[in-house]
């Protein structure tokens, strides 16, 4: 059961709790104060030199099942046995001042860029309180760009003093189909435009602004923060994908921002056939104070996810993320390994996984249809994490598995940093999308 795919055959084809959103989150004050203090002339934020100087003075309460702003001062967090950080060790280190994490040796090669993504990924969030949502927007417009200059530059051609006739509406669906939106997304929403301004004058602004709403309307279906059970002690996170996919990424800016909303969290390095991917967690879980349960290459992944249950429950944590070893979705004798995952931690929590969180990379476009498809069926998957916006021209695909799936799609991620995995908002994405202004 321990057969790995090699890397050639990987595919080609290339919330947290909720936070109230009027509040808005604390990490976008701290883009605003970065901004602020930018040298004259320069128009992207200056990173902060010494986390320990900015961390948060925002401090996340529990209410009513979810998260609210305090601002009282800032605590530091409390040193642990395993690896809290302080305020005076916040701050991140060289890769040559980094400690070596106790992982077995030879490392795998393979996953040696992310280690490094995860070294220097993790930020600390500042008290400015006057910064608005607008600038998280904007990063995500950024993002999105290779997806929407494609989609927005065939619309304004397309659309220059034109009839919107049954030749435009046409062309209109093609174009949808290849920024990858899918077939029936792009038919219904040329239907849906032809309703209303069929044979009518229209501009390349209007066509976009109706497309976004449409879109947007998709989107909030499954626009669902997650949502931590306080009851279940822990809430068992279960993290699938296929290889190459973020899952370990995303598992470590999640435990980030769980930890800096106060929770008590723990990991599960489960994907035990890669050294890389076990350091990989070890890095993310001494950068954000959370313990990580850990064995040697080759272990038993369920029966190291069944003892760091036992574990998780003993400490009181609030959340247990479990990593799994990356496999592809088309090859059905390895996908019995997350079923025996599933079965063994059911033995201590029947309702287990309280999450399963499936991470799509959207360079993989269409083909993410395909992975949700098999881990929706062969395991406990009920929502979603899309990655890698800001490296493809294929974010489409989100809207046709909005419409097609129904799964609630809990975060989206634009870079390599602790806050660029957010919370996904359907309207910022359609208008990213379509190059609108938010």
């Amino acid at each position: 059961m321990n057969e790995r795919p090699s890397d050639s055959e990987t595919p080609t084809l290339t919330g947290v709790v909720p936070l109230k959103k009027k509040g808005l989150l604390s990490w976008l004050r701290r883009d605003r104060r970065e901004e602020a203090s930018a040298p004259s002339g320069s128009s992207s934020p200056v990173p902060p030199q010494n986390l320990a100087q900015v961390t948060s003075s925002v401090v996340i309460e529990e209410t009513a099942g979810c998260l609210k702003e305090n601002t009282a001062a800032p605590q530091a967090h409390q040193s642990e046995s395993l690896g809290t950080i302080t305020e005076e060790s916040s701050a991140v280190p060289d890769a040559e001042s980094a400690p070596a994490p106790s992982v077995p040796r030879p490392l795998a090669t393979a996953g040696a860029a992310e280690i490094s993504a995860a070294k220097r990924g993790v930020t600390a969030d500042s008290g400015d309180t006057g910064v608005a949502s607008q600038h998280w927007f904007l990063r995500l417009k950024t993002s999105l760009h290779r997806s929407s200059s494609r989609l927005t530059q065939g619309i304004v051609t397309l659309f220059t003093k034109r009839r919107l006739d049954s030749e435009a509406l046409e062309e209109l669906e093609e174009l949808l189909i290849a920024a990858d939106l899918g077939v029936t997304t792009a038919a219904n929403l040329v239907a849906n435009l032809a309703r209303i301004h069929f044979n009518q004058e229209v501009n390349h602004s209007e066509i976009r602004f109706i497309i976004a709403e449409n879109i947007s309307k998709i989107l909030e279906k499954v626009e669902k923060p997650l949502k931590i059970d306080h009851t279940a002690k822990p809430h068992i996170i279960l993290v699938v994908g296929v290889n190459g996919s973020g899952k370990t990424t995303t598992i470590g800016k999640m435990a980030r921002q769980f930890r800096d909303g106060g929770l008590q969290v723990s990991l599960v390095a489960g994907d035990t056939f890669r050294a890389a991917a076990v350091e990989q967690l070890m890095i993310w879980g001494e950068r954000s104070g959370c313990p990580v349960m850990a064995r040697s290459t080759g272990a038993d992944a369920a029966g190291l996810a069944f003892d760091a249950l036992k574990e998780a429950r003993a400490r009181g944590d609030d959340v247990l993320l479990i990593d799994t070893a990356g496999r592809l979705h088309n090859k059905g004798h390895l996908m019995p390994e997350l079923e025996k995952i599933v079965r063994v931690l059911q033995k201590l929590a029947p309702a287990a996984p309280h999450t399963g969180l499936l991470v799509l990379d959207a360079t993989v476009g269409q083909n993410a249809h395909r992975q949700v498809d098999v881990f929706r069926e062969l395991t406990s998957v009920n929502s979603l994490a899309v990655t890698k916006l800001d490296g493809t021209a294929r974010g489409g695909v989100l809207v046709a598995l909005a419409e097609k799936f129904q799964l609630p799609v809990h975060y989206v991620g634009i870079g390599e940093k602790v806050e660029d995995l957010r919370p996904f908002s359907a309207r910022d994405f359609s208008r990213g999308l379509l190059g609108l202004d938010a």
